[in-house]
């Protein structure tokens, strides 16, 4: 980070001096005396470069780290190329911020446009933005996208993620606009239900605006995503899916299933699990839907040259040129963990991401059937990507995922009731799968 080495006291002089200042405490002469800090007396004292890296190898030594992982649940652990760190660390990328001047920002505007074309091609959509929040945030705002004059009406199905679906309503209650749940039936979206309610909502005057729904949902399983885009578009409504984009690389796309909004968290795509952030949410839709859209969108241009250009357009739809208007708040994102899923994509291509996606699909319906030997049952019977939940004895769960917890091992998310929602990826080998499965066999033994 060369251009960020602190100036030195004779030319932070200099620079005060070149603006009319003496002292350093000028520059904040217009607040009031009162609301000033009166002395630093409270900062511990200053530390040596090596006194520093001690310290935060310290605290770092109390984070329990483990090296087999059979937990996702929204975050996810996977491969990520050597290349996308060392390219992301470069500092024109990890000192950008909004680059609304393209003159100087040329880089960082080509890396997200083409973030936005392998998102649109990953997707199947048309258009895309160069990120959200999370994938929480892009959720919300997708489906508060729907709305127009005519049509009001949010729903959500059930099968969704509780922690996605309580940043929805959260958006949504900003707006006074209630969010009404879609009951499953066998893990997945209740269809009958589903066209029953949408057109219970029309009958009472209040027209579906938009539904969202999750494929693979929370619980892991592969929705019929297709029937359920088929039932919203004939009750008017438009449909919102969220995907998980690894997923992308051997399941059909929304664009061709007959979503209009495509949605999910990012983070698998080339960013670390990193405790929990931070991560950015994509945002796809169909082209009829861009002028909705929430947040930056880069496009392609000419310069005075008629050379290849790249620039922020569209910006009419942002809350910072038309606020009274503007159909949402946000006015940033995740710039930085975007340019990774670029690299991470352009790194794998279309063949590492279909093997990628491949080899979490069969390790987890591998790792599945050495459960059911253990003596664990599936909650449920349908088709799932690399997620599944099993049903055991509330007090058995407990016991399984604290034998593992002794191995090194983390277990998969309990989510009670004796149900525990594994994940599986690339990432894990033949032979943890089956220490695992070893372990819970003799946890259950030992229990009865």
């Amino acid at each position: 980070m060369g251009t960020y080495i602190p100036g030195t006291k004779e030319e932070q002089m200099e620079m005060l001096e070149a603006v009319g200042l003496k002292d350093p405490e000028e520059l904040f002469s217009e607040i009031p005396e009162e609301l000033r800090i009166q002395g630093l007396a409270e900062l511990p004292a200053g530390l040596s470069e090596m006194e520093v890296i001690r310290r935060m190898e310290e605290l770092a030594s109390k984070n329990r780290i483990f090296r087999t992982v059979f937990r996702g649940a929204g975050a996810y652990r996977h491969y990520i190329p050597a290349v996308v760190k060392k390219i992301a660390s470069r500092e024109e990328f990890t000192a950008v911020y909004t680059p609304y001047q393209p003159e100087i920002n040329q880089g960082i505007l080509q890396a997200l446009f083409e973030y936005q074309t392998m998102i649109c091609g990953l997707t199947g959509m048309d258009v895309s933005n160069n990120s959200m929040y999370d994938g929480a945030s892009a959720s919300a705002e997708a489906l508060l996208m729907c709305r127009d004059k005519k049509r009001q009406a949010l729903f959500v199905s059930e099968t969704a993620d509780p922690k996605v679906l309580a940043v929805i309503r959260q958006y949504c209650g900003g707006r006074n606009v209630p969010v009404r749940l879609i009951p499953a039936k066998d893990g997945v979206t209740d269809l009958e239900a589903l066209e029953k309610i949408l057109r219970e909502a029309a009958e009472k005057g209040d027209a579906p605006a938009g539904v969202y729904f999750q494929s693979p949902n929370y619980e892991g399983l592969i929705e019929p995503a297709a029937a359920c885009c088929q039932v919203i578009h004939e009750a008017g409504a438009l449909a919102v899916m969220n995907v998980n984009p690894i997923s992308l690389g051997i399941l059909q796309p929304p664009g061709e299933l007959g979503a209009d909004i495509a949605v999910g968290e990012g983070q698998p795509l080339g960013n670390e699990l990193a405790y929990g952030g931070p991560y950015f949410g994509f945002l796809a839709a169909r082209r009829e839907l861009m002028r909705r859209m929430p947040g930056k969108i880069v496009g392609q241009t000419e310069d005075a040259q008629g050379r290849r250009a790249f620039a922020l357009t569209l910006q009419a739809r942002e809350q910072h040129v038309r606020r009274e208007r503007a159909g949402s708040n946000i006015c940033t994102n995740q710039a930085h963990c975007a340019v990774r899923a670029g690299i991470y994509l352009s790194a794998m291509g279309p063949g590492g991401l279909r093997e990628t996606a491949s080899q979490c699909m069969a390790k987890a319906h591998y790792f599945c059937g050495l459960l059911e030997e253990a003596g664990l049952r599936r909650k449920h019977s349908g088709e799932f990507f690399h997620e599944f939940v099993t049903v055991c004895d509330e007090e058995l769960a407990m016991a399984i995922l604290r034998t593992l917890e002794d191995n090194g091992i983390l277990g998969g998310l309990p989510l009670g009731r004796g149900e525990i929602l594994w994940c599986v990826t690339e990432m894990n080998t033949r032979e943890e799968m089956e220490q695992a499965a070893v372990l819970i066999r003799k946890a259950a033994e030992t229990w009865n």
